[in-house]
């Protein structure tokens, strides 16, 4: 419930939710990261999926004028920035989670989407969400995919990829929220598919509603951040604590006997 709790506001800012996941039991030094690691993967989509039902539910005026406005160019669009992650998660995923998944990969990710964020941060803003066309809507589902590294942030990787393409920062925030959701329920739905052909011991079973359940919980009272981010000048306070996030892990765990 611990990791629900947290998954509400990292996933909401551009702070990575997947790797606050992994760095806090390290450094808290939980025996996460000995379960099975489907099973754990698993419960860190159903967290996911808690958020983004909360997502859902908060946003839904916002979804509903999406839908109501979905055509042929949405559709294109979603297709184009849904494609690459798609791919890179079929063909990559068992070998990004073995070769990026422990603390110290994870934390350097936080500190090179740092630099990557506050970089794109002195883009000029000048674009607006209407004006996105099918080479931004690529761009954005390749950064999509480089966000299944854990640490690297779906929501930082598609803010930061936008903002390198000029659109505002408000405007960006929207895109990259639209853009998130589909993925973030396509994986929900995948793994719920594969957990059903495998069956789920009843123990964790019970473990992975209640981390969704705090999941959704934790999203729906933290989504006025979403607010708070589209107001923000600046995406650098968010890089500077990633920074400091990930040079402190690595430090931590340096320091760490055996």
């Amino acid at each position: 419930m611990a990791l629900g709790a947290i998954q509400g506001p990292t996933e909401l800012l551009p702070v990575s939710s997947s790797g606050h996941l992994v760095l806090v039991p390290a450094l808290l030094r939980w025996r996460y990261r000995d379960l099975d690691p489907e099973l754990r993967k698993s419960f860190e989509v159903a967290l996911h999926a808690g958020g983004a039902l909360a997502l859902l539910i908060g946003l839904r005026r916002e979804v509903r004028e999406y839908v109501r406005s979905f055509g042929p160019e949405n559709l294109a669009t979603l297709a184009l920035s849904f494609a690459p992650a798609a791919v890179a998660a079929y063909l990559l995923e068992r070998p990004i989670e073995q070769r990026l998944g422990d603390p110290v990969p994870v934390a350097a990710a936080l500190l090179a989407g740092s630099a990557a964020m506050a970089l794109a941060d002195g883009a000029p803003e000048q674009r607006k969400r209407d004006q996105a066309g099918p080479f931004d809507a690529l761009a954005i589902g390749f950064a999509q995919a480089f966000a299944l590294a854990p640490g690297v942030s779906r929501n930082g990787a598609t803010l930061t990829a936008a903002r390198l393409l000029r659109f505002r920062r408000a405007d960006a925030n929207v895109i990259s929220r639209q853009i998130a959701l589909p993925v973030i329920l396509g994986a929900a739905a995948l793994k719920g598919a594969r957990l059903a052909r495998r069956g789920v011991p009843p123990e964790i079973a019970r473990g992975m509603v209640a981390g969704a359940a705090t999941a959704f919980v934790s999203t729906l009272f933290s989504l006025r951040l979403i607010t708070m981010l589209e107001h923000s000048r600046s995406l650098r306070p968010y890089a500077a604590y990633r920074a400091v996030v990930g040079a402190g892990a690595l430090v931590a765990l340096a320091r760490r006997p055996g």
